[in-house]
Formats: C-alpha cells, sequence, structure tokens
C-alpha cells in the first residue's frame, strides 16, 4: 500500500475509535457533535486513502487542495476504473455529511434512535469498504476491547420517521411552542428527504414553517418526506457484528446527479411517477401561491425555477409540449415572497424582457 494512502487509512480509523468512544460516552455534552464530526472525518479520509490505493488522484492537476468530500463520493461511485462505491453507499455518506454539516454550523437535535441508526450504519458501510477495498478486517483496527457501536435493536426508518413527526406536533401543540427546539429537532428528517432527494442543501427557516404547518394539520409523514419513504435499513446479524445498511425499495432506482448541478448532491433517488410529482399546471401554481397566473410565470423566470429540476420539467407527448411544476416550486416562491413582493419580482421580470 501507498504510504500516503496507509496514513489516511490510519486517520480514518482513528476518527472512527473516537466516534465510537463518543456514542457509547456516560454524558450527553457534546455528545451528537462530535460523533457526526469524527464520522464525517473518518469516512473523508477512508475514501481519499481508497482513491489512492486504487490508483487515482486526490488532488486536481495544479490545485495545493485535496478533493472536498462530495467530489470523493463522485470518484469513488463513477470512476470506472477506481470505483468502490454503489449507490445505496453514496445515499448513506451524504446523510451523514448533511448532519454533520447542520451539527458543525448551526443547531441539530437527534434523538437516541436516530443517532443510534446513523452511527450503526455507518460503522457497516466502514467496514464494508475496508473489506472491499483494502482485503482487511475492521477488527483488525480495532483495540480488541472495543465494542463497535451495538447497544440496542434497529429500527425500522419509517417507524424512526412516524415516532419523530408524532413528538415533534406534541411540541408544536404547546401554547408556548419552543421554535429553536422545534426547528433543530425538524432539521435533521429535512436533511435526510433532501439528501435522498439530491439536494445539498439545509433546510430554510421558510421550509421549516412549512413542514410545522403541514403537521399541525395532520399531514401524514410519507407526504411530507417522500423520498424517505422510498428507503429502507436492512439489519443483519446481531451484537459487535451488527450490520445495517441502507437499501432502496425494489424497483427505485438510484440517478447519478450531473456534476457542476448547483445545489445537488451526487445521487438521487429518481421520482418514478414523475407526472405525479410535477402536478402543477401554471394556472395551479399561481392559485397555490395566490397570485395571477402571468405574474407566477415572471416568479419562474426571475427565480430561475425552470432551471431547476426539483421545481419544473417540461414534457413531450407527440408534437405537444407541457410544462408542469412540483410542489417545491410553490415554497420556491413563498420563501422569496415572505422578504421580497410579487410587484417587485414582476418589474425585474418585465425589465429583462424589454433588455431581452
Amino acid at each position: 500500500m501507498k504510504s500516503e494512502a496507509r496514513l489516511l487509512l490510519e486517520k480514518a480509523c482513528d476518527s472512527l475509535l473516537l466516534a465510537i468512544e463518543k456514542f457509547n460516552c456516560p454524558f450527553e455534552r457534546g455528545r451528537l457533535t462530535l460523533v457526526l464530526i469524527s464520522l464525517d472525518h473518518a469516512f473523508e479520509m477512508l475514501l481519499k486513502a481508497s482513491i489512492l490505493h486504487r490508483g487515482g488522484r486526490i488532488r486536481k492537476r495544479g490545485s495545493s487542495e485535496t478533493l472536498g468530500f462530495d467530489a470523493c463520493v463522485r470518484t469513488g461511485l463513477s470512476d470506472g476504473k477506481i470505483k468502490f462505491l454503489s449507490d445505496e453507499q453514496a445515499l448513506t455518506l451524504q446523510m451523514l455529511n448533511g448532519l454533520r454539516d447542520a451539527a458543525q454550523h448551526h443547531l441539530i437535535t437527534i434523538e437516541e434512535s436516530q443517532l443510534y441508526l446513523h452511527a450503526q450504519s455507518a460503522v457497516t458501510l466502514f467496514r464494508d469498504l475496508l473489506r472491499v477495498v483494502f482485503k482487511q478486517e475492521l477488527a483488525d483496527h480495532l483495540p480488541r476491547r472495543v465494542l463497535p457501536i451495538s447497544t440496542q435493536a434497529p429500527i425500522d426508518l419509517s417507524a424512526l420517521f412516524d415516532s419523530e413527526t408524532t413528538e415533534i406536533r406534541k411540541l408544536l401543540s404547546r401554547r408556548k411552542k419552543p421554535r429553536v427546539e422545534v426547528d433543530a429537532r425538524l432539521r435533521p428528517l429535512a436533511i435526510v428527504e433532501a439528501t435522498i432527494q439530491g439536494r445539498k442543501t439545509q433546510p430554510s427557516k421558510n421550509e421549516l414553517r412549512r413542514l410545522e404547518q403541514l403537521l399541525k394539520r395532520n399531514r401524514r409523514w410519507k407526504h411530507l418526506f417522500p423520498g424517505v419513504s422510498q428507503i429502507e435499513i436492512s439489519p443483519q446479524g446481531s451484537g459487535p457484528s451488527l450490520n445495517l445498511r441502507l437499501t432502496k425499495k425494489a424497483g427505485i432506482p438510484v440517478a447519478l446527479v450531473p456534476e457542476g448541478t448547483p445545489g445537488a448532491s451526487v445521487v438521487a433517488v429518481r421520482r418514478v411517477d414523475e407526472l405525479g410529482f410535477y402536478n402543477l399546471g401554471a394556472k395551479e401554481l399561481a392559485s397555490k401561491v395566490g397570485i395571477s397566473t402571468n405574474k407566477a410565470v415572471a416568479a419562474v423566470r426571475v427565480l430561475k425555477l425552470d432551471q431547476d429540476p426539483d421545481c419544473f420539467k417540461e414534457f413531450i407527448v407527440g408534437k405537444s409540449r407541457f410544462k408542469r411544476y412540483s410542489q417545491r416550486a410553490i415554497s420556491k416562491i413563498k420563501d422569496v415572497l415572505a422578504t421580497k413582493s410579487i410587484d417587485e419580482i414582476w418589474r425585474e421580470y418585465r425589465s429583462r424582457e424589454k433588455t431581452a
């Protein structure tokens, strides 16, 4: 093994050990953040070690900086001679990276069952990559006294979201709502959903408010987080050898997102029923937002929603073309209207049309 790859692998194992130690520590202060940061760092080092071990490069020509987390995932997933990741493994890594980002830079609350699920699936993935890429066992890198994370039985992902949304509804029903606490608890659910849908963005305050309003109206979580309903967790074994792996349900394809797509992750779950996803015409979109059709089209153009695959798609049937919008287009426009009037957007649109 190349010395650089060996040193990166050692660093990866060090961070994994720190994550396991923090997960099993007897106090909560700083535990969540340190577990997520350590796991995320462990995988970035492991991905770089794997790329080098397979003959790849972790620096672009002429650059002094090494590849970032997403670039490492893309290389491990799509570079033919180096490929060592599956679509599902890439989704697991994206989820972990999104949660780490929220924990390191803002506020996030993850209940024990959800943290357990992410941590145990991370240990499983680390074990799998060690075997596939380096032909090594995780036990060879852990002291004999160390017990990998396996302190409670695995929980079904659907049951987890059902439980979490129930608890969030209870918080929302209080007369004095702990707004920051609600947001911190809802944020990880939104991050997991965004990851599955292929969006690498932290949820905005307006997005969280929209989810809260829908939860208060008792909307089913599967309507709010449709991507999660297409994913499941597959447990195998028990005790120290317990494995948790994220898998997509039968018939649900995963797609590689084109490199350079703004605000996008590396992979995303494809939408099987696209007409069901893009279920709004311009009139329906305008009605949902509460503005005229002309002004809705102006908002689409000014906000470039017609260039966002999460919001817009043009369908061709025979010689006819149909422009369709998703429910996400509603929240995007409403988010902007919270700080900018539709009249301002209309004037900007008219000004662009005159100079076009």
